[in-house]
């Protein structure tokens, strides 16, 4: 079993050695990582419920919270969820990660497919599986949309979407999610998507899985599940809320095994989650940011941008010599393309020849590092 080395820790070891320009601050577009203020009614509500932390907290997560992401859902997505569709979680990253043992583990030889580009959890999840994978290629070819291979797909028993994408920022419409709900039901595998970018959209909501599954008419969601969270939403990713939602057959079952897991939330942050699930307001406040910081990524950049996600996935040439060289002369950090992907069956990598930028700095900071990238481009 063999995990490879975290994007982050791949950057690190790039940029070791090189000095950067005293003469700027430094500035970090690399993470994905909100970095404004959590809003101050989810802090005090973590403070006001301190006291429970002498309680264990329920692995199944207490009701008031599951009714509150169940209430964002239908808000957000115009889609009624039962109790048992919907479970939270400690955040998504631990689901993206045991979920796929948890499924897979009884599969005689297992295969799995995901976006590449991709999220890494995904590729530990594979590996912790034992399962063989198969690469659905984001390329400016293809929209940065996966490509349709049925022959490869009959031969799935999981595939895990991402849209909105990290790190491409590509969208897929109803239709389109509609149209891989319905692989899903014709060639029997479990279609998953990430959603955790679902909430930043600049000109128009995004739609979800579960609503393209109601659109081809599975209102039960049979092999449909999605995940999503509230780090991006909320600008908290520490408050570690998520849930998976969907199929309850396969729910059920996966309720039962996280009683092993020990995932379980604590109590106050249980609390200040339901209260931010509930809550849009604060959302509209962040969105707009996002949406001024890609204006200006247009501006001064003259690119186009997507209309989600707070991520640029910009050609450059040599993009490991153009990131070092970034942060030698301009004391800027990106990641490059080809640390969040792979090589394919065919020996491609997605990735090479871009870089991933994060604007999840607040505009002022944020200008001043698109003008810094402005200058290297030169």
């Amino acid at each position: 079993m063999h995990f490879e080395p975290y994007p982050f820790e791949k950057l690190t070891a790039l940029l070791e050695g090189i000095t950067p320009n005293p003469a700027y601050s430094p500035i970090a577009l690399t993470i994905g990582e909100p970095q404004f203020e959590t809003p101050a009614f989810i802090q005090k509500s973590i403070s006001k419920h301190s006291e429970e932390l002498r309680r264990y907290p329920k692995t199944a997560g207490e009701a008031y919270l599951n009714e509150s992401m169940r209430g964002f859902v239908e808000r957000r997505f115009g889609v009624k969820l039962q109790a048992n569709e919907l479970i939270s979680s400690f955040g998504t990253r631990e689901v993206l990660f045991n979920f796929p043992q948890y499924y897979l583990f009884d599969k005689q030889s297992p295969v799995m497919a995901y976006t590449n580009p991709f999220y890494q959890i995904y590729e530990g999840a594979a590996i912790a599986s034992r399962a063989r994978v198969i690469h659905l290629n984001l390329t400016e070819q293809n929209g940065f949309k996966p490509a349709v291979n049925e022959a490869e797909l009959a031969e799935c028993d999981l595939v895990i979407l991402n849209f909105p994408n990290n790190p491409t920022a590509s969208v897929l419409s109803l239709e389109e999610l509609g149209e891989w709900v319905k692989l899903a039901l014709k060639h029997d595998f479990l279609l998953i998507n990430d959603e955790c970018y679902s909430e930043i959209y600049t000109d128009g909501k995004v739609p979800s899985l579960l609503e393209a599954s109601v659109y081809v008419g599975n209102s039960a969601f049979k092999n449909v599940l999605v995940i999503n969270s509230i780090s991006k939403r909320s600008s908290a990713p520490g408050l570690r809320s998520g849930f998976i939602a969907g199929d309850a057959e396969i729910l059920k079952g996966y309720a039962q095994y996280r009683t092993y897991v020990g995932c379980a939330s604590p109590l106050p942050l249980q609390a200040a989650a339901a209260m931010a699930w509930a809550d849009d307001f604060h959302v509209e406040t962040a969105r707009e940011v996002y949406a001024e910081n890609f204006k200006a990524a247009q501006e001064i950049l003259g690119i186009e941008t997507s209309d989600a996600t707070f991520y640029v996935w910009l050609k450059v040439p040599d993009a490991l010599a153009f990131t070092q060289r970034l942060y030698r002369d301009y004391n800027l950090k990106v990641l490059p393309g080809e640390f969040l992907a792979r090589e394919d069956g065919k020996g491609e990598n997605p990735g090479i020849g871009y870089i991933r930028i994060a604007l999840v700095e607040e505009t002022v900071r944020t200008i001043n590092a698109l003008n810094r990238l402005k200058e290297a481009l030169k």
